[in-house]
């Protein structure tokens, strides 16, 4: 007799078909100048529920371009597993065709060339189309949002976070969860959550005081849609205290509380529950480890790490669904429920080529009205860049080498340090630099440009603590981004070693001497979690140094040595 993990293994295959295949197809299509919305939008649809996932859109509401990172490095069970194969690893394991929509898409290899055949990404009004396309399809559908979504913009920042509320509200999503909204400051964040007209969930928002669940976050809703009674559970980003401001949220605690998870999801089997669908903000990684830790979840909807995957990872009997971010896909996921268990399902990212897919005119006229008001100060030309500036890398991109060396000139320091951040669309060589691309960059509520002294030995502190957080061999441990960002110093990396012995062979660039760490260097950065930390804000430095540059050039550079790979 088949058992339901060979029906689910069956459905990989089929999910492989639509998505993988499909990417292949593109690219022929794309060749013969044919690609069109109803290509990107085919899907067959499969037994009888909808999921429609978007996540970490960072308050995106145009469309942008976005580069995939080049180096995404796995550790310990992680070691050359997906998200960590980029390029052209990645496409040889997706069978995706060089030089097609999909290796321009979904890898960062030959970036410029291919973003000036197929164009920009995202852009609500385009994500609208493709929800409602999905809904025509199946009207009752599920629209899960995975949260880090009132964050990352001017507007957003200036309005805090109304703009994508108001933007999200008009979409009609089902439910929600929550990173970055947190650094709205908990007033702000409970003025909204109470007026949403979707759920707010997150099994592990805590009562800080009493350690009880958090009254306004609910940790699970159910859904009845065809025919199938579904529990959707939430999970909030479990490391806010650590990689954000503590203050800005001081009621509220988080954590991964698996044994809690397990106890919801036993719970909402136990009233009924047909489907359990995990809405996460934990990270991929971590993920698949609740995944095998938690019995009884049929569908994670991963958030936080921005990877995109064609096809879902299989976890036991869980799948494990990755949808990129800053609206560049949705991921639309179709199940076959029956006698109350999954038995296979199909699944597609689509990617949101601007420039193919029809906006929704209506979302674009709300978009338009939240940025009138800015308008002149969002579109007002800063400078230009000769150099392809983007973020994401496990150690460096050229946004942040041009954000670090806009601090060591304008604060007149040693060394400087940029968050280790995966937000922030790219800019092309040639490009005009507008202050809203600058802020699309740094905006955040705590964006204060520190300068201040630090010994060698704590700067190699710095170094060792947040390595951990990215290359610790436990998922659970990993509890920040990628790698801070450095400025004027070299050093090298052995991610195969343990905290306290991965950073060594520091070197301060201007002499080319060894960091001595009696010594103490003039050190500027932003974006620290303490409270009451002085200095202009991030964006206007970067706005100063690039007004006196005119033009930007960011090198390539190699000042960071990687070993254990």
């Amino acid at each position: 007799m088949i058992s339901r993990r060979d029906f689910l293994q069956v459905s990989m295959a089929a999910s492989a078909m639509v998505g993988a295949s499909g990417f292949g197809n593109w690219a022929r299509l794309a060749a013969q100048q044919s690609l069109t919305q109803d290509d990107l939008l085919q899907f067959d649809t499969f037994g009888n529920v909808s999921l429609i996932h978007v996540t970490d859109i960072h308050a995106q509401l145009k469309p942008i371009y976005f580069r995939e990172p080049e180096i995404n490095l796995g550790v310990g069970e992680a070691y050359g597993q997906v998200p960590h194969v980029t390029g052209a690893d990645f496409r040889k394991m997706y069978g995706i065709a060089d030089g097609s929509p999909s290796h321009y898409a979904l890898t960062y290899n030959d970036f410029t060339s291919l973003a000036q055949t197929y164009g920009k990404v995202g852009g609500m009004d385009r994500v609208s189309t493709v929800i409602n396309a999905i809904r025509a399809d199946r009207p009752d559908a599920l629209l899960l949002d995975g949260g880090d979504t009132w964050h990352g913009s001017y507007t957003c920042y200036h309005t805090e976070g109304q703009d994508m509320v108001n933007v999200m509200n008009a979409l009609k999503p089902d439910a929600m969860t929550f990173h970055w909204e947190f650094t709205l400051g908990s007033e702000r964040v409970n003025e909204i959550v109470e007026g949403l007209p979707f759920a707010a969930l997150g099994q592990n928002i805590f009562d800080a005081e009493w350690d009880e669940p958090a009254e306004l976050f609910k940790p699970y809703k159910f859904f009845e849609r065809g025919g199938v009674k579904i529990a959707v559970i939430g999970q909030a980003f479990p490391y806010m205290p650590i990689a954000n401001p503590r203050w800005m949220f001081p009621e509220y605690s988080f954590g991964i509380r698996d044994e809690n998870m397990q106890a919801m999801v036993d719970e909402v089997r136990g009233m009924g529950a047909e489907c359990v669908v995990l809405l996460s903000h934990n990270g991929f990684d971590v993920d698949k480890k609740m995944a095998g830790r938690v019995k009884g979840i049929d569908v994670i909807l991963s958030g936080h790490t921005h990877d995109a995957l064609p096809e879902p990872v299989l976890v036991g009997e869980t799948i494990v669904v990755a949808s990129g971010s800053n609206g560049k896909f949705v991921s639309r996921v179709d199940l076959d429920i029956r006698d109350g268990r999954m038995m296979g399902f199909r699944h597609k990212l689509i990617p949101i080529f601007a420039d193919v897919i029809t906006p929704d005119a209506t979302i674009t006229k709300l978009i338009d009205e939240q940025r009138a008001p800015y308008i002149n100060e969002l579109t007002e030309v800063i400078g230009q860049t000769d150099s392809l500036l983007y973020r994401r890398g496990n150690f460096n991109g050229t946004w942040d080498d041009l954000i670090c060396q806009a601090l060591i000139e304008e604060r007149e320091a040693d060394i400087s340090m940029s968050p280790g951040v995966r937000w922030g669309p790219s800019i092309l060589p040639g490009q005009d630099i507008t202050r809203e691309d600058i802020w699309n960059a740094t905006s955040m509520s705590y964006g204060e440009a520190y300068r201040t002294e630090m010994t060698g030995e704590f700067i190699h502190v710095i170094l060792e603590d947040v390595a951990d957080n990215l290359f610790n061999v436990d998922p659970y441990y990993q509890q920040g981004g990628d790698m801070v960002r450095i400025g004027g110093m070299g050093y090298r990396i052995d991610v195969s070693k343990p905290q306290g012995e991965r950073i060594s062979d520091m070197t301060l660039l201007k002499t080319g001497e060894q960091i001595d760490p009696s010594k103490t260097y003039q050190v500027a950065g932003w974006a620290s979690v303490n409270e009451g930390t002085e200095g202009p804000q991030i964006w206007d430095v970067v706005e100063s140094y690039i007004r006196r540059k005119g033009t930007v050039h960011v090198e390539p550079h190699d000042n960071v040595k990687v070993d254990g790979v």
